[in-house]
């Protein structure tokens, strides 16, 4: 399969990278982030550690629609069609939403949402011209494509300090929704997933136990374990929490 992870360098969408890489048959991984040594050196790992994948990167500023059409451009330059599609480039700046700086919302809705929803116009219509004629996959057991939109538990429950983020996540969600709807047509499942806090670097130093919190690759098997399923088949929301609950 062909899989595009955006934010793949580090945190969920490293290991959601990783979860898929480890399948014996192997994928073409597209996957980019903004700092090219950190994207790099998350390609040589999983290159060496599943060298039945062949793994493609590029730089990309995801709040940025042209570093979006971009990123695009190349992956359409290098497959006809993608299969995996992962919305899991995401910020989280802490704040009030009538005391934080001016502009936070902005830069949150732009990295949060905008970037999900350009991108995914930007690819879902090779997802839907491979199956124009039927609306279901050519070949028995395959989807015509998956989309998965990591949304956030605060994209359901409000919490102090949430602020834009809790705005931003809020609006994903509402966007993977109406996605969800739009696609049954054409074979095209649409997962939300909606995990609470999951240890990556975001959290070192917070002082936060590792063992109170989940671990990325608990999130990284719900998103490779929605993928497995039949065509007739789609999880529609993945809901992940800590055993003893949100901090």
């Amino acid at each position: 399969m062909n899989i595009v992870i955006t934010g793949a360098s580090k945190g969920l969408g490293k290991a959601i990278a990783e979860a898929f890489a480890k399948d014996e048959q192997g994928h073409a991984f597209f996957l980019c982030a903004r700092n090219v040594a950190e994207l790099e050196k998350t390609a040589k790992e999983l290159q060496e550690g599943f060298p039945q994948n062949k793994m493609y990167t590029k730089t990309c500023d995801v709040s940025d629609k042209t570093s979006l059409e971009q990123f695009a451009a190349w992956i359409h330059a290098n497959t006809v069609k993608v299969d995996i599609l992962v919305n899991n480039a995401g910020i989280y700046l802490p704040g009030s939403a009538y005391g934080e700086d001016g502009g936070t919302l902005e830069k949150m809705m732009e990295v949060n949402l905008y970037s999900a929803y350009h991108l995914t116009r930007m690819i879902v219509p090779g997802m839907m011209k491979e199956n124009a004629s039927t609306g279901f996959p050519k070949q028995s057991g395959q989807a015509a494509g998956h989309i998965f939109n990591i949304c956030s538990i605060a994209s359901i429950m409000a919490y102090p300090n949430g602020g834009a983020y809790s705005i931003s996540k809020y609006a994903l969600y509402g966007f993977s929704k109406n996605l969800r709807e739009e696609m049954k047509p054409h074979g095209i499942k649409v997962t939300h997933v909606l995990p609470g806090a999951a240890y990556t670097d975001s959290w070192s130093g917070s002082g936060i136990d590792p063992k109170r919190i989940m671990e990325a690759a608990d999130v990284a098997q719900m998103v490779y374990a929605a993928a497995q399923l039949s065509p007739q088949a789609c999880v529609e929301e993945i809901i992940l929490r800590p055993q003893l609950g949100d901090l």
